[in-house]
């Protein structure tokens, strides 16, 4: 279920905490599908306090949620929210979940990109009921890496290079050996590169294998193991010969996506985003940079048609 209906009116479904090691929380919030999105809780070890978010929500009402299963584990604000990319999905909610003092970190892209979207991704389905959101960007922002001490807890946020944007930040606890993923690993969701790579993708999933996590929160879906990097590697190997092939027989995009439709990704949620995921391989492909600017209004468009010109939903 995605929701309930109050006095006519659809309701978010409440999300639900996972605890995957001492104060470590996934914060999951079903379906997984578009704009329903999964976050962190990070409580200092042996205190219960001071704690830090990885990511929020995309509507005021499924960030106040967050906001009272935060305050079921302890009454502090958080110290520090850490936002993955830009995409209002999982930073919409930052100034609902802030507090005084609550510093937001980010990736130095991920500030100058949700400064430049804004509240655009409203505009993408106006029958969410999305609240009265405020726009709160990043005040810390990192390069390369940084390393974040939690009490006796280390938090290392690694950007990989363009990977599901070009601004992501992986969230790495090593030793609890928990990923925070964020969008580069959908578990049980079709991978979604139309403002990323294909090829980083790859490369950042090699890096993953490298820190080897027992579990692994991706932005959508369930908490899974390793197994999910595999499956999510397998998808983007097969996306690359499909896009070679189809660029071979002068295929466009959308045409290739038609004839051969998701193979055997077909039980992931969310096919629509097949056609923007070849978009990136053949840009790719044609020899462009990792990360290349698209024309996503134009490809958004091209899923659409594909989903038999009917906008995909979104639960949020």
């Amino acid at each position: 279920m995605s929701g309930r209906t109050v006095n006519g009116a659809r309701t978010a479904a409440p999300g639900r905490l996972e605890e995957l090691a001492d104060g470590v929380f996934a914060y999951i919030q079903p379906d997984g599908g578009w704009c329903v999105s999964n976050a962190g809780i990070l409580l200092e070890p042996g205190r219960g306090g001071g704690p830090v978010l990885v990511d929020t929500a995309a509507t005021q009402e499924r960030a106040r949620a967050m906001r009272t299963a935060l305050g079921g584990l302890t009454p502090e604000s958080p110290r520090l929210i850490v936002n993955t990319h830009f995409h209002g999905d999982h930073t919409f909610g930052n100034a609902v979940l802030a507090g005084p003092g609550t510093v937001v970190v980010a990736h130095e892209r991920t500030r100058t990109e949700m400064a430049a979207a804004g509240l655009g991704l409203t505009g993408l389905w106006p029958d969410v009921e999305w609240g009265g959101i405020e726009l709160m960007l990043p005040d810390l922002t990192y390069r390369q890496g940084l390393t974040l001490h939690q009490g006796e807890r280390r938090i290392e946020l690694i950007h990989p290079g363009p990977a599901h944007t070009t601004n992501d930040t992986l969230v790495w606890l090593p030793e609890e050996r928990v990923l925070f993923a964020g969008d580069v690993v959908l578990p049980g969701c079709t991978p979604f590169v139309l403002m990323g790579s294909v090829a980083g993708s790859l490369a950042t999933l090699e890096l993953l294998r490298k820190l080897d996590p027992l579990t692994v929160v991706g932005g959508h879906g369930p908490v899974s193991g390793p197994e999910a990097l595999t499956r999510t590697e397998e998808y983007f190997h097969w996306l690359t010969e499909l896009a070679a092939e189809g660029r071979a027989a002068g295929l466009t995009p959308l045409q290739l996506a038609r004839e051969r439709g998701p193979g055997p990704y077909g039980d992931l949620r969310d096919p629509e985003r097949l056609p923007a995921n070849l978009h990136r391989a053949y840009s790719e492909l044609a020899g462009e940079a990792l990360g290349h600017a698209l024309d996503v209004v134009s490809v958004f468009g091209e899923m659409v048609e594909y989903n038999g010109g009917v906008l995909p939903v979104s639960h949020a």
